[in-house]
């Protein structure tokens, strides 16, 4: 059994009314313009955060009733779903966002304690625990809030929040060969990271703030400056979700 992770809840609650808000304050046509994400108006990333809701609903759903309930039915579905929500009215999406992110806390909150243990699938085929569930949005709402593009930057994001981002994206590159191995250096709190595997001679330092760290080791744009012990430009990392 897994007890139920409160702060985690509170991290989600929190982000997701930073979201909600820097929403709210985007104009209609605003909804229309560039997001920090290829292709994606701010538009699209209000959709994906209401279908993400969904989607984590139904593993919530899973746990509970142990009734395999995957997040999206394919990948197919999920980019369809995120089209049409785009296209939705601004008034129709924005009222989409909310009640999505109703339905979610609503599911957070009224787990019982001994489903948090239960195990799921995430899209990616990842096996994991209920209670990773909480997590997983947090990292939507907190990133996607800078992916907006309305002036939130990670400097704006809680320190806790960047430092465990960093320990997501060190957990997911721990066995990546594609990049020389980056030594993340935090100058703000004693902390490191690696990024990639270790024991290579081409290992590159890179220290900033944890909030810049952040924003570099997840391929957002960064708030401060980075400085790579050897000088010279700071390695490019693959897309890391």
């Amino acid at each position: 059994m897994s007890a139920q992770p409160e702060a985690m809840l509170e991290w989600v609650a929190k982000g997701t009314a930073v979201f909600e808000a820097a929403v709210h304050w985007v104009t209609d046509p605003g909804l229309a313009g560039p997001s920090y994400l290829s292709g994606w108006s701010r538009a699209h990333v209000v959709a994906h955060m209401a279908r993400n809701a969904d989607a984590l609903v139904n593993l919530l759903t899973w746990s509970r009733t142990g009734v395999e309930t995957p997040m999206y039915a394919g990948a197919d579905q999920r980019a369809n779903e995120i089209e049409d929500g785009a296209r939705q009215p601004t008034g129709a999406l924005r009222s989409d966002l909310l009640k999505a992110d109703g339905r979610l806390a609503e599911e957070l909150a009224t787990l019982p304690d001994e489903c948090w243990g239960a195990t799921v699938r995430t899209a990616r085929g990842r096996e994991v625990l209920a209670s990773e569930v909480p997590w997983m949005r947090v990292r939507e709402v907190w990133v996607h809030t800078v992916d907006l593009n309305t002036g939130t930057t990670f400097d704006d994001v809680p320190r806790e929040v960047c430092a465990a981002l960093i320990d997501d994206v060190a957990a997911a590159f721990r066995a990546c060969t594609d990049f020389p191995p980056v030594e993340l250096r935090a100058e703000d709190g004693g902390r490191n990271w690696l990024l990639g595997v270790p024991g290579t001679a081409d290992q590159v330092v890179v220290a900033g703030a944890i909030p810049s760290l952040a924003a570099y080791a997840t391929g957002r744009p960064v708030p401060g400056p980075l400085y790579p012990a050897r000088g010279g430009p700071v390695p490019k990392l693959p897309a890391w979700l």
